[in-house]
């Protein structure tokens, strides 16, 4: 008998330009991704154009692409060769020594994510239908066979979702736990309304924080849209090349690329801007999708105290509430974090090796990190800050 079954075709492109912009975002923003802006064309398509992805910063986009006979576009994969192991927020840096130390060579590998941003969402982009499920194992394997074929170490899908994680591990690829603090919004009506589910030893500490930097005389909005002129594109980027001169050395994005995000994702900038006597001073980037603001980059000139605080979590808690958004991701690592309402939750990645011996090593790994993770998470619960049950 004939086979009736669709054919899915897949390859690789190096630009987006080669993609339908809708196309993409009815895979990419499909139900189930929260409207997740990192996702989009057009944010992905703003790092190719600025130059703040390519052969400059180590992340070469080659996206995997499926699509039907027709051409017509099936499911995607976020994906880039990387030479480095910098901007992904999943450290694997010790396994790259290891692999060479045995005499392999780690880099280039490939990395199936959203460069610099530990935001989790889909990394398997597939269009609604019958064939998604299919869609999705299909660049599962095609990415393993891509790594196997051309001699590569390895392939990495990091902060993919948990129902993606459990996909590639039945696909025998070997998972990994990290974590991260999010904020949630629990049918709050104003912040006041959040800081009464608190203790009270936490509670006055953060009035006394948010005071300090009422006494410090500064001025602080929340823009977005049209809201958010050029001048503040200026300043920000300053703040934005302050602190990553100062973290990781070079910073990836470039100017040209935050004049892209306001021309064409305004909508979706949430940017707090902090201002002494009409002086910008410091900010925050974040960016919102369908029920989240998500926290990305902080920025500051001058030293006010507690101004870090109030501009990437209170802000942000205050515009969730005042919008009616259900989540507040802050962004990778800072268990300072949890005193401030932001609690403990796992993310997910995923990693293809074909050595076998490499592969052995670090399954072994991951077998002793994942409990380790797990175990770290309810520890941290403990210090949550709100009301327990007996207060």
């Amino acid at each position: 008998m004939p086979d009736d079954s669709p054919t899915i075709g897949l390859r690789v492109a190096d630009t987006l330009a080669a993609v339908d912009s809708r196309q993409w975002d009815a895979c990419a923003l499909a139900p189930g991704s929260a409207g997740n802006p990192f996702l989009s064309y057009r944010f992905l398509k703003a790092l190719e154009d600025s130059k703040s992805v390519g052969r400059r910063t180590g992340w070469q986009p080659q996206y995997l692409l499926a699509e039907d006979s027709e051409g017509g576009l099936l499911g995607a994969v976020p994906l880039y060769v990387k030479g480095h192991s910098q901007g992904e927020y999943v450290f694997d840096h010790g396994w790259a020594q290891a692999f060479e130390r045995a005499g392999g060579r780690y880099y280039p590998k490939l990395q199936a994510a959203i460069p610099f941003t530990p935001v989790p969402g889909p990394r398997l982009f597939a269009r609604p239908g019958p064939l998604a499920d299919g869609v999705r194992d299909a660049m599962i394997d095609m990415l393993a066979k891509i790594v196997g074929d051309n001699g590569i170490s390895s392939v990495h899908a990091t902060f993919c979702t948990e129902a993606e994680w459990k996909r590639f591990g039945e696909r025998g690829w070997l998972l990994r736990l990290g974590q991260q603090f999010h904020w949630h919004n629990e049918g709050y009506k104003s912040f006041d309304d959040f800081l009464g589910t608190l203790s009270s030893r936490k509670r006055k500490a953060i009035r006394k924080e948010r005071e300090a930097v009422r006494r410090e005389g500064l001025t602080i909005r929340a823009l977005s849209g049209d809201d958010i002129k050029p001048e503040h594109w200026d300043a920000f980027f300053a703040f934005y090349m302050d602190t990553g001169g100062r973290k990781w050395g070079t910073p990836y994005l470039t100017r040209a690329f935050f004049d892209i995000l306001g021309s064409t994702m305004a909508d979706k900038v949430v940017l707090v801007m902090a201002e002494a006597d009409g002086r910008p001073v410091g900010g925050a980037l974040n960016l919102k999708g369908d029920d989240t603001l998500y926290g990305r980059y902080w920025g500051c000139l001058e030293s006010h105290a507690f101004l870090h605080f109030e501009a990437c979590y209170y802000q942000a808690i205050d515009y969730a509430v005042a919008h009616g958004l259900q989540r507040v991701e802050a962004g990778a690592q800072g268990d300072h974090k949890i005193q401030r309402g932001y609690l403990p939750v796992p993310t997910y990645s995923a990693h293809w090796i074909p050595d076998a011996g490499f592969r052995r090593a670090v399954a072994d790994y991951l077998s002793r990190e994942r409990p380790a993770v797990e175990q770290e998470i309810e520890g941290l619960m403990q210090y949550s800050p709100f009301k327990k049950e007996n207060e």
